[in-house]
């Protein structure tokens, strides 16, 4: 009977080993559920992550096409604003050559109107133009209208001028 109750021992050792294997693959199990569920949610935020990346390279390269295109029309521009900024200086420069001739007129037309008040030397010499189609009253009234209009635009000439240098 001795064998009896080792053997009793034995296998009861066996049956509590047993239950302990039992209950620590039911710990187990459920710690194993649990990261397969995280796993599955790290499964969805790595797929949104990779979504979110693709969407974010795309808008990059959308930028960076923005931004060529940005830059070769500013290019443009500049060109064009550049070319037009010669054009304008060449305008004003030419704008100020006919500012001159209009004031040489307009000193010459002075000079007439002076002339033609204070009489005239009688001359030795016949003179060779031809004669004049229209009375002399009328050609110094003519002068003095085109003077007077030419003092008129020379004014405003240099009004704008000024107004462009304030």
């Amino acid at each position: 009977m001795s064998t009896l109750p080792v053997g009793l021992l034995i296998e009861s050792l066996v049956a509590l080993l047993l239950v302990v294997t039992i209950g620590y693959c039911v710990v187990l199990n459920k710690r194993l559920k649990r990261l397969r569920a995280d796993e599955e949610a790290l499964r969805a935020t790595i797929s949104e992550l990779i979504t979110a990346s693709e969407i974010a390279e795309r808008a990059i390269l959308g930028l960076k096409a923005t931004a060529g295109e940005a830059d070769r029309t500013l290019g443009q521009r500049l060109v064009d604003a550049e070319r037009l900024s010669q054009e304008l200086a060449a305008h004003v420069s030419r704008g100020n050559t006919v500012l001159e001739r209009i004031t040489q007129i307009t000193e010459a037309a002075r000079t007439v109107q002076q002339n033609a008040a204070a009489p005239a030397p009688v001359a030795a010499a016949p003179i060779a133009e031809p004669a004049p189609a229209r009375p002399a009253a009328m050609r110094a009234s003519d002068i003095r209208s085109a003077a007077m209009e030419a003092t008129a635009r020379l004014e405003l000439f240099r009004k704008r001028a000024a107004e462009q240098a304030a």
